[in-house]
């Protein structure tokens, strides 16, 4: 049974929210750790999942018939934004390849998507509130 709360598009703006501010955690973490010899940024993948999950990816999928099957992500509930090791060796040759640049740029993009995401969160839980309310 499908609930009025179970809309995909909350959902799906749920998980956003949730994936940006673990963005927001990696990129500070990388950040603090920017003059630490050998240290390797982080970084969050979640989009492709998201895409993916919401019938939306370019790529052929695979059809999923039990939640234990490994391969691509089916439902909505299952994407989880993932925190990946980027092991690419910098220009630095202590083996730190955090640029302090790209960090900074990836919080003014994640605070961007953030604030759009939580926007339309806002204004779709006032169309319920409308509804609700009965158009007052």
């Amino acid at each position: 049974m499908s609930s009025l709360f179970s809309d995909s598009t909350l959902m799906a703006l749920e998980k956003a929210l949730d994936a940006s501010s673990l963005r927001q955690k990696v990129a500070a973490h990388n950040i603090a750790n920017v003059n630490t010899p050998g240290f390797k940024r982080s970084y969050v993948a979640f989009e492709e999942e998201l895409r993916q999950a919401l019938g939306k990816s370019n790529r052929l999928g695979l059809r999923r018939t039990s939640s234990r099957h490994m391969g691509q992500v089916g439902n909505l509930h299952e994407v989880l934004p993932q925190v990946k090791r980027d092991l690419s060796t910098g220009m630095r040759s202590d083996g730190n390849n955090v640029d302090i640049d790209v960090e900074n740029a990836e919080l003014a993009m994640n605070s961007i998507m953030y604030n759009a995401a939580a926007t339309r969160l806002n204004q779709k839980l006032q169309q319920l509130r409308y509804v609700i309310n009965g158009g007052r």
